[in-house]
């Protein structure tokens, strides 16, 4: 006779450890998607997508099953699959060496891996910078008191002082 385990009929035990998932959504190699895709999450695309993609905060991936027609925003991109359209993105653009991008970048750096195809007008945005001094001969104002010393600006005088 076949007798019933107590561990069949027991309760299953509840972790209160917290769970944590990658705040990221996949478009799998067998999707098509025509339209816009918004997100606030990265994003990793293996299938078809022909749009508009923005994913202004966030990170997306072209992987190396996925075909891109797209105008793109993000703030950072990865490709390594095919994308062709204008990026743009308010961090960095990476083309690894399995890539095929044609199209516009506008972003503040880009990294080109060795191999990757590339048919792009890229412009680098560049980092606020000090306003800048204008050349010219140095202001120079007369002492208030009349010497016979020569005045200079900086270093030594005429007499290796």
């Amino acid at each position: 006779m076949l007798k019933k385990s107590k561990k069949a009929n027991a309760e299953p035990k509840v972790s209160n450890s917290p769970v944590t998932m990658v705040d990221r959504t996949i478009i799998g190699d067998q999707i098509y998607i025509e339209g816009t895709i918004r997100g606030e999450e990265d994003l990793l695309i293996e299938g078809s997508v022909k749009g508009s993609i923005e994913m202004k905060a966030n990170h997306l991936t072209v992987g190396s099953k996925g075909q891109v027609e797209a105008e793109v925003r993000a703030a950072n991109v990865t490709i390594s699959g095919k994308l062709e359209g204008n990026i743009s993105a308010t961090g960095r653009v990476e083309i690894t060496k399995a890539a095929d991008f044609n199209g516009e970048i506008k972003a503040k750096s880009i990294s080109v891996e060795d191999g990757a195809y590339l048919k792009a007008v890229i412009e680098l945005e560049r980092e606020p910078t000090q306003k800048a001094v204008p050349l010219g001969k140095p202001e120079v104002k007369s002492p208030s008191v009349p010497t016979k010393e020569p005045l200079t600006l900086a270093g030594k005088d005429s007499k290796g002082n």
